[in-house]
């Protein structure tokens, strides 16, 4: 069965969540959900022996993540080497209040995923993909607006990602109580994550 039909992301040790591991999933539609819905990854990898996480742009079209930075960035030229690099995507979604500290934890969705890469060097395909993000903004809006000219997509590298390995994890749920603090007179359950709003 090739990649495409598989319906779980392939995962080994180097991928698989092991603290509290019943809220590990694989499941290729729960991270693509996650992926359409926050479009922000965080890219992990390695450069002269030291670790670095980028915050960047990414989304959805089929099997394949896509972002965009500058030609001749660092990230392409990482991709195009050849190496592998984690990206990781999370959302809060509640905070969860329980009657002690040590229970008060969140709600929440995330995924890790170990990718590989490419340039995208095909006019169509470059134009296909950067309407599809600019579509999922906005349904239509890319037939309304001007499409990238010569020197914008010259200065632009458009990244093809294929994941390899990847895993989800999530929590519901109000907050888990030791039995002997219950009879405690402090309010417990959960809250909405309120998003932050520049003043």
């Amino acid at each position: 069965m090739d990649n495409e039909s598989q319906t779980e992301f392939a995962h080994s040790a180097h991928s698989t969540v092991k603290r509290v591991a019943k809220r590990g999933r694989y499941d290729k539609a729960l991270v693509y959900q996650l992926v359409d819905d926050v479009k922000l990854g965080h890219m992990g990898f390695v450069e002269n022996g030291r670790a670095i996480v980028i915050p960047m742009t990414v989304w959805r079209v089929d099997e394949y993540l896509y972002f965009h930075v500058a030609n001749k960035s660092r990230l392409q030229r990482h991709l195009e080497a050849g190496a592998e690099f984690c990206l990781s995507f999370a959302e809060y979604q509640e905070w969860v209040f329980a009657k002690s500290a040590y229970h008060h934890s969140a709600n929440y969705r995330s995924a890790v995923l170990f990718c590989t890469g490419e340039r995208v060097l095909d006019d169509v395909e470059f134009d296909r993909v950067f309407a599809s993000v600019i579509n999922q903004m906005e349904p239509g809006r890319w037939e309304n607006v001007r499409a990238p000219n010569t020197l914008e997509r010259k200065a632009t590298a458009l990244m093809k990602l294929t994941v390899l390995e990847g895993s989800y994890k999530s929590r519901n749920g109000g907050p888990n109580e030791e039995p002997e603090d219950m009879a405690l007179p402090v309010w417990h359950g959960t809250k909405p994550v309120c998003p932050y709003s520049a003043g």
